[in-house]
Protein backbone atom coordinates (compact mmCIF):
# COMPACT_ATOMS: atom_id res chain seq x y z
CA UNK A 1 0.00 0.00 0.00
CA UNK A 2 1.22 3.26 -1.34
CA UNK A 3 0.38 5.89 1.36
CA UNK A 4 -0.65 9.82 0.38
CA UNK A 5 3.21 11.07 2.41
CA UNK A 6 4.55 8.94 -0.20
CA UNK A 7 3.32 10.28 -3.83
CA UNK A 8 5.70 12.21 -4.98
CA UNK A 9 3.53 15.41 -5.12
CA UNK A 10 3.02 15.26 -1.52
CA UNK A 11 1.68 17.53 0.28
CA UNK A 12 0.65 19.76 -3.00
CA UNK A 13 -3.05 17.98 -2.00
CA UNK A 14 -5.51 19.46 -4.68
CA UNK A 15 -9.21 19.74 -4.86
CA UNK A 16 -12.26 21.36 -6.43
CA UNK A 17 -12.53 24.40 -5.28
CA UNK A 18 -16.13 25.09 -7.11
CA UNK A 19 -18.06 22.10 -5.30
CA UNK A 20 -16.98 23.83 -2.11
CA UNK A 21 -18.12 27.73 -2.90
CA UNK A 22 -21.94 27.22 -1.44
CA UNK A 23 -20.40 25.28 1.28
CA UNK A 24 -17.84 28.18 2.72
CA UNK A 25 -20.26 31.28 2.02
CA UNK A 26 -23.19 29.36 4.18
CA UNK A 27 -20.67 28.64 6.95
CA UNK A 28 -19.34 32.65 6.95
CA UNK A 29 -23.20 33.65 6.95
CA UNK A 30 -23.66 31.27 9.59
CA UNK A 31 -20.87 32.34 11.66
CA UNK A 32 -22.18 36.29 11.44
CA UNK A 33 -26.29 35.11 12.13
CA UNK A 34 -24.04 33.00 15.47
CA UNK A 35 -22.27 36.19 16.31
CA UNK A 36 -25.19 38.31 16.67
CA UNK A 37 -27.54 35.77 18.49
CA UNK A 38 -24.92 35.47 20.88
CA UNK A 39 -24.87 39.06 21.79
CA UNK A 40 -28.69 38.72 23.15
CA UNK A 41 -27.55 36.32 25.34
CA UNK A 42 -27.60 37.64 28.88
CA UNK A 43 -23.70 37.53 30.48
CA UNK A 44 -24.55 34.24 32.29
CA UNK A 45 -25.95 32.63 29.52
CA UNK A 46 -23.04 34.02 27.43
CA UNK A 47 -21.23 32.05 30.39
CA UNK A 48 -23.13 28.99 30.52
CA UNK A 49 -22.46 28.24 26.54
CA UNK A 50 -18.90 28.89 26.72
CA UNK A 51 -18.58 26.50 29.95
CA UNK A 52 -20.93 24.06 28.25
CA UNK A 53 -19.15 24.40 25.07
CA UNK A 54 -15.65 23.48 25.67
CA UNK A 55 -16.73 21.71 27.52
CA UNK A 56 -18.69 19.21 25.60
CA UNK A 57 -16.30 19.75 22.98
CA UNK A 58 -13.57 18.36 25.26
CA UNK A 59 -15.45 15.44 26.72
CA UNK A 60 -16.72 14.45 22.75
CA UNK A 61 -12.93 14.78 21.22
CA UNK A 62 -12.08 12.23 24.01
CA UNK A 63 -14.82 9.42 23.17
CA UNK A 64 -13.97 9.54 19.72
CA UNK A 65 -10.51 8.07 20.92
CA UNK A 66 -12.56 5.76 23.28
CA UNK A 67 -12.05 7.79 26.69
CA UNK A 68 -14.91 8.23 28.56
CA UNK A 69 -14.48 11.13 31.00
CA UNK A 70 -16.98 12.92 33.86
CA UNK A 71 -18.53 15.84 32.16
CA UNK A 72 -19.33 17.40 35.54
CA UNK A 73 -15.52 17.15 36.22
CA UNK A 74 -14.11 18.87 32.63
CA UNK A 75 -16.57 21.33 33.48
CA UNK A 76 -15.23 22.52 36.95
CA UNK A 77 -11.63 22.10 35.43
CA UNK A 78 -13.03 24.57 32.76
CA UNK A 79 -14.32 27.35 34.91
CA UNK A 80 -11.50 27.44 37.44
CA UNK A 81 -9.31 28.24 34.63
CA UNK A 82 -11.35 30.85 33.04
CA UNK A 83 -11.29 32.41 36.63
CA UNK A 84 -15.00 31.62 37.58
CA UNK A 85 -16.55 30.24 40.92
CA UNK A 86 -16.23 26.20 40.41
CA UNK A 87 -17.05 23.21 42.90
CA UNK A 88 -14.33 21.97 44.56
CA UNK A 89 -14.55 18.27 43.07
CA UNK A 90 -11.40 16.40 42.62
CA UNK A 91 -10.85 16.15 38.87
CA UNK A 92 -8.87 13.33 37.60
CA UNK A 93 -5.60 14.08 35.44
CA UNK A 94 -7.07 12.70 32.14
CA UNK A 95 -10.21 14.97 33.03
CA UNK A 96 -7.99 18.53 34.27
CA UNK A 97 -5.21 17.93 30.98
CA UNK A 98 -8.21 17.59 28.03
CA UNK A 99 -9.59 20.94 29.72
CA UNK A 100 -6.68 22.97 29.86
CA UNK A 101 -6.16 22.04 26.52
CA UNK A 102 -9.20 23.56 25.39
CA UNK A 103 -9.09 26.04 27.41
CA UNK A 104 -6.03 26.95 25.77
CA UNK A 105 -7.30 26.71 22.15
CA UNK A 106 -9.69 28.88 23.16
CA UNK A 107 -7.71 31.75 24.40
CA UNK A 108 -4.99 31.62 21.90
CA UNK A 109 -7.19 30.94 18.67
CA UNK A 110 -5.73 33.83 17.06
CA UNK A 111 -1.98 32.90 17.47
CA UNK A 112 0.35 31.60 15.11
CA UNK A 113 0.68 27.85 15.20
CA UNK A 114 3.92 26.74 16.94
CA UNK A 115 5.52 23.62 17.94
CA UNK A 116 5.83 24.99 21.16
CA UNK A 117 2.10 25.30 21.23
CA UNK A 118 1.79 21.64 19.82
CA UNK A 119 3.79 20.41 22.60
CA UNK A 120 2.12 22.05 25.55
CA UNK A 121 -0.83 20.89 24.10
CA UNK A 122 0.35 17.67 24.25
CA UNK A 123 1.75 17.95 27.82
CA UNK A 124 -1.53 18.74 28.83
CA UNK A 125 -3.31 16.22 26.95
CA UNK A 126 -0.88 13.38 28.31
CA UNK A 127 -1.44 14.39 32.08
CA UNK A 128 -0.76 11.75 33.92
CA UNK A 129 0.37 9.05 31.50
CA UNK A 130 3.44 7.20 32.74
CA UNK A 131 2.95 4.62 29.30
CA UNK A 132 4.50 7.13 26.82
CA UNK A 133 8.11 7.66 26.33
CA UNK A 134 7.83 11.22 24.41
CA UNK A 135 5.79 13.17 26.67
CA UNK A 136 5.35 17.33 24.97
CA UNK A 137 7.56 16.42 21.91
CA UNK A 138 7.54 14.43 18.53
CA UNK A 139 7.29 10.80 18.05
CA UNK A 140 10.95 9.28 18.14
CA UNK A 141 11.49 5.40 17.56
CA UNK A 142 12.13 2.64 14.98
CA UNK A 143 8.99 1.35 14.66
CA UNK A 144 6.33 2.15 12.47
CA UNK A 145 3.35 4.53 13.54
CA UNK A 146 -0.02 2.57 12.30
CA UNK A 147 -3.08 2.89 13.11
CA UNK A 148 -4.63 -0.36 13.73
CA UNK A 149 -7.67 -2.73 14.29
CA UNK A 150 -8.80 -6.07 15.06
CA UNK A 151 -7.13 -8.46 16.87
CA UNK A 152 -3.35 -9.72 17.08
CA UNK A 153 -3.50 -12.40 14.30
CA UNK A 154 -6.09 -10.61 11.79
CA UNK A 155 -5.40 -6.91 12.17
CA UNK A 156 -6.09 -4.52 9.41
CA UNK A 157 -3.60 -1.57 9.04
CA UNK A 158 -5.36 1.86 8.04
CA UNK A 159 -2.52 3.73 7.88
CA UNK A 160 0.91 3.71 8.49
CA UNK A 161 2.55 7.76 9.02
CA UNK A 162 6.15 8.61 8.04
CA UNK A 163 8.66 7.27 9.79
CA UNK A 164 9.87 9.40 13.45
CA UNK A 165 13.23 10.31 11.37
CA UNK A 166 10.89 12.58 9.33
CA UNK A 167 8.35 13.85 11.49
CA UNK A 168 10.64 17.09 12.67
CA UNK A 169 11.00 18.28 8.47
CA UNK A 170 7.00 17.08 8.42
CA UNK A 171 6.20 19.24 10.93
CA UNK A 172 8.05 22.82 10.33
CA UNK A 173 6.52 22.52 6.85
CA UNK A 174 2.92 21.40 8.36
CA UNK A 175 3.21 24.53 10.57
CA UNK A 176 4.49 27.01 8.31
CA UNK A 177 1.77 26.39 5.74
CA UNK A 178 -0.91 26.39 8.32
CA UNK A 179 0.53 30.10 9.42
CA UNK A 180 0.44 31.04 5.83
CA UNK A 181 -2.49 30.08 4.65
CA UNK A 182 -4.35 32.27 7.48
CA UNK A 183 -6.30 34.60 7.17
CA UNK A 184 -3.79 37.63 7.55
CA UNK A 185 -1.18 34.76 6.00
CA UNK A 186 0.67 35.78 2.38
CA UNK A 187 -1.39 32.62 0.92
CA UNK A 188 -5.02 32.39 2.24
CA UNK A 189 -7.30 29.70 2.07
CA UNK A 190 -11.04 29.19 3.00
CA UNK A 191 -12.58 28.31 5.79
CA UNK A 192 -13.51 25.19 5.48
CA UNK A 193 -11.12 24.56 3.10
CA UNK A 194 -7.92 25.84 5.15
CA UNK A 195 -9.96 23.62 8.50
CA UNK A 196 -10.32 20.28 6.38
CA UNK A 197 -6.77 20.44 5.04
CA UNK A 198 -5.36 21.08 8.61
CA UNK A 199 -7.05 18.05 10.09
CA UNK A 200 -5.97 15.97 7.22
CA UNK A 201 -2.53 17.02 6.81
CA UNK A 202 -1.52 16.52 10.41
CA UNK A 203 -3.41 13.10 10.79
CA UNK A 204 -1.22 11.74 7.97
CA UNK A 205 1.74 12.99 9.65
CA UNK A 206 0.76 11.65 13.21
CA UNK A 207 3.67 13.34 14.84
CA UNK A 208 2.90 12.22 18.60
CA UNK A 209 3.10 9.14 19.99
CA UNK A 210 -0.39 9.34 21.17
CA UNK A 211 -3.39 12.28 21.14
CA UNK A 212 -2.98 13.10 17.41
CA UNK A 213 -6.86 12.87 16.57
CA UNK A 214 -7.39 15.32 19.56
CA UNK A 215 -5.02 17.39 18.55
CA UNK A 216 -5.95 17.51 15.31
CA UNK A 217 -9.68 18.49 15.59
CA UNK A 218 -7.83 20.85 17.73
CA UNK A 219 -6.05 22.76 14.98
CA UNK A 220 -9.43 22.46 13.19
CA UNK A 221 -11.26 24.02 15.47
CA UNK A 222 -8.55 27.00 15.69
CA UNK A 223 -8.46 27.57 11.97
CA UNK A 224 -12.16 28.08 11.96
CA UNK A 225 -11.72 30.28 14.82
CA UNK A 226 -8.94 32.11 12.89
CA UNK A 227 -11.36 32.50 9.99
CA UNK A 228 -14.50 34.19 11.76
CA UNK A 229 -12.50 36.29 13.73
CA UNK A 230 -13.36 34.60 17.29
CA UNK A 231 -13.52 31.48 19.31
CA UNK A 232 -16.03 29.43 16.56
CA UNK A 233 -17.67 27.47 20.00
CA UNK A 234 -18.74 24.78 17.15
CA UNK A 235 -19.44 21.40 18.06
CA UNK A 236 -17.40 19.99 15.62
CA UNK A 237 -16.14 17.49 17.66
CA UNK A 238 -19.84 16.36 19.11
CA UNK A 239 -21.09 16.45 15.41
CA UNK A 240 -18.21 13.76 14.74
CA UNK A 241 -18.40 11.61 17.30
CA UNK A 242 -22.20 11.20 16.11
CA UNK A 243 -20.54 10.57 12.52
CA UNK A 244 -18.11 8.41 13.85
CA UNK A 245 -18.06 4.98 11.47
CA UNK A 246 -18.24 7.78 8.47
CA UNK A 247 -15.79 9.78 10.05
CA UNK A 248 -12.85 7.06 10.11
CA UNK A 249 -13.58 6.21 6.84
CA UNK A 250 -13.27 9.68 5.38
CA UNK A 251 -10.00 9.52 6.73
CA UNK A 252 -8.63 6.58 5.65
CA UNK A 253 -10.13 6.99 2.50
CA UNK A 254 -8.08 10.43 1.99
CA UNK A 255 -5.10 8.83 3.49
CA UNK A 256 -4.30 7.16 0.13
CA UNK A 257 -4.15 10.26 -1.94
CA UNK A 258 -3.42 13.61 -2.23
CA UNK A 259 -6.94 14.60 -4.14
CA UNK A 260 -8.81 15.96 -0.79
CA UNK A 261 -12.08 17.09 -2.81
CA UNK A 262 -14.45 13.92 -1.43
CA UNK A 263 -12.74 14.73 2.05
CA UNK A 264 -13.38 18.38 2.47
CA UNK A 265 -16.73 17.80 1.09
CA UNK A 266 -17.20 15.63 3.77
CA UNK A 267 -15.58 17.60 6.47
CA UNK A 268 -18.04 21.26 5.16
CA UNK A 269 -20.91 19.35 5.58
CA UNK A 270 -19.39 18.63 9.51
CA UNK A 271 -18.78 21.71 10.09
CA UNK A 272 -21.81 23.65 8.82
CA UNK A 273 -24.36 20.81 10.79
CA UNK A 274 -21.85 21.71 13.88
CA UNK A 275 -22.59 25.33 13.58
CA UNK A 276 -26.43 24.56 13.38
CA UNK A 277 -26.27 22.69 16.44
CA UNK A 278 -24.46 25.36 18.40
CA UNK A 279 -26.92 27.75 17.29
CA UNK A 280 -30.22 25.30 18.36
CA UNK A 281 -28.20 25.80 21.67
CA UNK A 282 -28.05 29.30 21.48
CA UNK A 283 -32.10 30.01 20.56
CA UNK A 284 -32.56 27.26 23.74
CA UNK A 285 -30.57 29.48 26.08
CA UNK A 286 -32.79 32.47 24.75
CA UNK A 287 -35.93 30.18 24.79
CA UNK A 288 -34.70 29.51 28.56
CA UNK A 289 -34.52 32.98 29.50
CA UNK A 290 -38.32 33.82 27.92
CA UNK A 291 -39.64 31.01 29.72
CA UNK A 292 -38.40 31.68 32.93
CA UNK A 293 -39.32 36.04 32.35
CA UNK A 294 -42.51 34.54 31.72
CA UNK A 295 -42.90 32.40 34.95
CA UNK A 296 -41.39 34.71 37.46
CA UNK A 297 -43.59 34.68 40.61
CA UNK A 298 -45.47 31.73 39.49
CA UNK A 299 -43.37 29.14 40.88
CA UNK A 300 -42.83 28.08 44.34
CA UNK A 301 -39.07 27.31 45.99
CA UNK A 302 -39.61 23.46 45.19
CA UNK A 303 -40.50 24.12 41.71
CA UNK A 304 -37.94 26.85 40.75
CA UNK A 305 -35.37 24.27 41.48
CA UNK A 306 -36.87 21.26 39.88
CA UNK A 307 -37.02 23.18 36.56
CA UNK A 308 -33.90 25.00 36.69
CA UNK A 309 -32.10 21.65 37.52
CA UNK A 310 -33.67 19.95 34.52
CA UNK A 311 -32.76 23.18 32.06
CA UNK A 312 -28.96 22.57 33.22
CA UNK A 313 -29.14 19.34 31.05
CA UNK A 314 -29.45 21.59 28.26
CA UNK A 315 -31.65 20.99 25.54
CA UNK A 316 -31.86 17.28 25.38
CA UNK A 317 -33.01 17.30 29.06
CA UNK A 318 -32.77 14.18 31.46
CA UNK A 319 -32.23 10.65 29.76
CA UNK A 320 -35.43 9.44 29.44
CA UNK A 321 -37.68 12.36 30.63
CA UNK A 322 -38.18 13.71 34.24
CA UNK A 323 -40.30 11.10 36.46
CA UNK A 324 -42.28 12.08 39.78
CA UNK A 325 -39.07 10.13 41.63
CA UNK A 326 -36.37 12.51 40.32
CA UNK A 327 -38.60 15.28 40.90
CA UNK A 328 -39.01 14.21 44.56
CA UNK A 329 -34.83 13.21 45.04
CA UNK A 330 -34.41 17.61 43.34
CA UNK A 331 -36.67 19.09 45.56
CA UNK A 332 -37.00 16.72 48.81
CA UNK A 333 -41.20 16.29 48.39
CA UNK A 334 -43.35 13.79 49.19
CA UNK A 335 -45.56 12.30 46.59
CA UNK A 336 -48.52 14.40 47.12
CA UNK A 337 -46.70 17.54 46.63
CA UNK A 338 -45.04 16.13 43.74
CA UNK A 339 -48.03 15.33 41.77
CA UNK A 340 -49.69 19.07 42.76
CA UNK A 341 -45.89 20.61 41.79
CA UNK A 342 -46.09 18.89 38.96
CA UNK A 343 -49.54 19.23 37.32
CA UNK A 344 -49.33 23.38 37.94
CA UNK A 345 -46.40 23.36 35.86
CA UNK A 346 -47.75 21.13 33.07
CA UNK A 347 -50.32 23.65 33.03
CA UNK A 348 -48.18 26.58 33.54
CA UNK A 349 -46.69 25.19 30.04
CA UNK A 350 -43.15 25.34 32.00
CA UNK A 351 -43.48 21.08 31.24
CA UNK A 352 -45.00 19.11 28.85
CA UNK A 353 -46.14 15.22 30.23
CA UNK A 354 -46.25 12.22 28.52
CA UNK A 355 -47.50 9.13 29.53
CA UNK A 356 -50.03 8.34 32.61
CA UNK A 357 -49.55 7.42 36.20
CA UNK A 358 -46.25 5.92 37.09
CA UNK A 359 -45.39 5.62 33.53
CA UNK A 360 -45.31 9.66 33.16
CA UNK A 361 -42.27 11.77 32.09
CA UNK A 362 -42.17 15.59 31.47
CA UNK A 363 -39.83 18.06 29.47
CA UNK A 364 -38.98 20.98 29.27
CA UNK A 365 -41.99 23.08 27.55
CA UNK A 366 -39.32 24.92 24.77
CA UNK A 367 -39.05 23.60 21.31
CA UNK A 368 -36.47 21.33 20.41
CA UNK A 369 -34.79 22.16 17.33
CA UNK A 370 -33.77 19.02 15.73
CA UNK A 371 -30.84 19.96 13.24
CA UNK A 372 -30.21 16.64 10.46
CA UNK A 373 -26.93 16.47 8.50
CA UNK A 374 -25.85 18.35 6.09
CA UNK A 375 -24.90 17.00 2.60
CA UNK A 376 -23.36 19.04 -0.62
CA UNK A 377 -24.60 18.10 -3.58
CA UNK A 378 -22.50 17.33 -7.01
CA UNK A 379 -23.34 21.43 -7.85
CA UNK A 380 -22.07 22.30 -4.63
CA UNK A 381 -25.83 23.00 -3.26
CA UNK A 382 -26.19 22.28 0.53
CA UNK A 383 -29.20 19.98 1.56
CA UNK A 384 -30.31 17.83 4.64
CA UNK A 385 -29.67 13.88 4.67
Amino acid sequence: MTWNWQLPDWPNFTWDANRLRKAEEHFLVGSGTFAGTVKHLGAEDREQLTIEAIGTEAVTTSEIEGEILDRASVQSSIRRQLGLAADQRRVKPAEQGIAEMMVSLYRTFSDPLTDDMLFGWHTMLTNGRHDLKNLGRYRTGTEPMQVVSGALDSSKVHFEAPPSSKVPKEMARFVKWFNRTAPTGSDPLPALTRAGIAHMYFESIHPFEDGNGRIGRAISEKALAQSVGQPTLTAVASTILIRRKSYYAALEAANKGITLTPWLIWFAGIAIEAQRRTGAHIEFLLDKTRLLDRLRGQLNTRQEKGLLRMLREGPDGFKGGLSAGKYSTITGASPATVTRDLADLTEKGALIRTGERRHARYSIGIPLRVVQSVQIDKDGSLSEA
